[in-house]
């Protein structure tokens, strides 16, 4: 029995998934200020993201690609979409705009 309430639980959320996602999308600008190939990383000096409510600062964030990482060099603005995965912020998207 408790099982079946927590399926009828789960199921009652489902139509809250969308907008859970949508609230983890953030995007931004900034300058690329290191990127580090063997761990899939990238360090962004950013403005605001926008979606996530943070100021702009430094951070490293892990790629969801690591091809994305040859869109952009050092010194480089970019623009990208950064989503959160537990604890981390994941770029999935990254594109040179100079």
């Amino acid at each position: 029995m408790p099982a079946r309430r927590t399926i009828i639980a789960l199921l009652a959320l489902l139509p809250a998934l969308p907008a859970l996602a949508q609230a983890e999308l953030g995007k931004a600008e900034g300058e690329v200020r290191r990127i580090d190939r063997d761990q899939g990383k990238i360090t962004i000096r950013h403005g605001p993201i926008d979606g996530f409510d943070m100021p702009g600062m430094t951070m490293v964030f892990r790629v969801q690609d690591p091809a994305l990482l040859d869109r952009a060099a050092v010194g480089d603005t970019v623009r990208f979409t950064v989503t959160r995965s537990g604890d981390a912020m994941v770029i999935t998207s990254l594109d040179k705009t100079r």
